[in-house]
């Protein structure tokens, strides 16, 4: 079975330690993130061949950090497999969206990865709106 490739993956979590962040994005992806500006950071990895580009955010949300690889072709098919990932070796709360939204999906529900690996549905409401 083929799994379904989003074309882009993004990823919220906290806390943010970015020297621990940069250390695993480097050894999954290549990417050396450069601060762009206050809490913000840019960098192009490589997977298969493919350059991706990262931007990482910080207090995007609730004092979550945001991970977002702009690229269908990274080494996690989809949110949810990035989430599990970042959880597992830098033992933060991740959350992403359930599945690849489309219009009329509740836009409110996320998976919530504790660091011990527990996962649930949470609603998570749009603070802006």
């Amino acid at each position: 079975m083929t799994v379904e490739r989003y074309p882009d993956i993004e990823v919220y979590f906290a806390p943010l330690d970015i020297d621990a962040l940069k250390a695993w994005i480097q050894e999954r992806i290549g990417a050396e993130l450069a601060s762009t500006g206050k809490n913000k950071w840019r960098g192009r990895g490589e997977f298969e061949g493919v350059g991706l580009p990262v931007l990482v955010m910080a207090f995007v949300a609730d004092g979550f950090a945001s991970l977002w690889v702009d690229s269908p072709h990274s080494p996690w098919p989809r949110d949810i497999d990035l989430a599990r990932d970042l959880n597992v070796h830098l033992k933060v709360e991740v959350r992403c969206s359930l599945g690849g939204w489309h219009p009329g999906d509740e836009p409110d529900r996320f998976m919530c990865l504790q660091p011990n690996g527990e996962e649930t549905v949470i609603e998570w409401p749009d603070p802006a709106q």
